[in-house]
């Protein structure tokens, strides 16, 4: 049985009133009933009766007196966030990472498990079902595990279709594997879009309704949300901008295709970039670091001001721009954010793909496009992670509150 971010269709209609009033209580904070009342269409009767059952059980809270219409005093109702948390689990290529999240998107903790590498892959589902159990054990706030794995992820079956660099990954069935290996639901969900997923819920800077996620990171991937609504397409692979060609003759990838667009600006390409004789001693000991770490040390030099720091940066982010012009082009968003790894380039990477983008791009889409970098506190991916499963919950809520959905007699 599949499980993904963008199932959850409330069972009832008394689960869909729930879930519309805990949606807007998630996005608009301390608010009236009478405000829920003029924003859901729903009657002052059922306001009560609906808040009353959630008040009963924990999941909001009455916190006092709140100015009204025409000076009147009305009571404020709340989400309780921090009653409910939920584990995220972020897959990359050699990287493992959970976080414990509550409904905010507020983390709690995150816990790195040690560099993964093609013949510990096993292992380390084994050693992460094992951490999981153990911490559901002993937290009992937690509900429900969210998780990001890296794409082409064919979500009808549960595996990666091909993960370059990494290719024991192809043969885990997430589905297989963690469907049921826990007390509580798991959702398992593709990285970047989970990314997107998290700008959705909780960046600060965002239209919900039309954004795409950008992940630049290990590998390179796309979210798009659209109508509000996650693109999957009909194998869970929609969106796959690493492997959309920016040169038919270009490097091969592992995908089988020829000049991906993670052939040059994921973060291995950037440590070959930094391995070629004109670059050679810009990053120190390059050859012996992961490519992440070669990433970041590049980044600081470039924010202390090397020219030749800044020289590659602006390499790099010009495969980055040729992916945003793919994104306008083919998705339209309102906003594109760029995240992960690469995203830490900062100001002089941002700059340099704003400048490339609006050379290619039609004024009236650049005019009405914003590309910003993430403004998450947490890596986007184990935040959006949190909220594959966050999502879940707003959709859901009795299908994680014990006794909620059981009639009083």
């Amino acid at each position: 049985m599949k499980q993904s971010a963008s199932e959850g269709t409330p069972s009832s209609m008394s689960e869909l009133n729930r879930s519309r009033i805990i949606n807007f209580l998630f996005h608009h904070g301390i608010s009236s009933r009478a405000q829920i009342a003029k924003a859901t269409g729903l009657t002052a009767a059922a306001i009560t009766k609906i808040t009353a059952r959630l008040i009963e059980y924990g999941v909001i809270s009455e916190t006092g007196d709140l100015e009204g219409a025409l000076n009147r005093r009305s009571i404020g109702l709340r989400l309780n966030n921090a009653r409910y948390q939920v584990i995220a689990v972020k897959f990359a290529r050699s990287l493992v990472q959970i976080g414990i999240f509550d409904l905010s998107g507020s983390c709690k903790e995150i816990h790195d498990f040690p560099p993964i590498h093609n013949n510990d892959v096993v292992d380390a589902v084994m050693n992460l079902k094992q951490y999981i159990n153990e911490t559901i054990a002993r937290n009992g706030s937690i509900v429900a595990v969210g998780m990001a794995v890296p794409g082409p992820y064919l979500s009808d079956e549960g595996r990666i279709a091909s993960v370059t660099t990494m290719q024991m990954w192809g043969k885990v069935n997430f589905l297989r594997e963690f469907h049921d290996a826990f007390a509580v639901p798991t959702f398992i969900e593709h990285d970047a879009r989970s990314g997107a997923l998290a700008q959705s819920l909780f960046g600060s800077q965002i239209d919900g309704n039309s954004l795409a996620y950008y992940l630049i990171g290990e590998g390179v991937g796309m979210g798009v949300i659209d109508g509000g609504a996650l693109i999957c397409g009909s194998r869970g692979t929609a969106t796959e901008i690493g492997h959309i060609s920016i040169d038919v003759d270009g490097r091969p990838c592992e995908c089988g295709n020829f000049g991906c667009l993670e052939c040059y600006c994921s973060t291995r390409a950037v440590k070959e970039m930094l391995l070629k004789p004109e670059n050679r001693g810009i990053v120190e000991h390059v050859e012996t670091l992961l490519p992440r770490e070669a990433c970041k040390r590049l980044f600081v030099k470039s924010s202390a001001g090397s020219a030749k720091a800044q020289r590659v940066v602006r390499e790099i982010s010009r495969y980055i721009a040729y992916g945003c012009v793919n994104i306008i082009n083919g998705y339209n968003p309102r906003q594109i954010i760029i995240g992960d790894i690469l995203s830490q380039a900062g100001q002089t990477m941002l700059d340099e793909v704003k400048r490339i983008v609006a050379e290619r791009v039609l004024p009236e889409l650049m005019d009405s496009t914003s590309i910003v970098l993430s403004d998450l506190p947490t890596d986007a991916t184990l935040t959006g992670a949190a909220a594959v499963a966050t999502n879940q919950f707003l959709r859901n809520p009795s299908r994680f509150v014990e006794g909620m959905d059981t009639p009083k007699r």
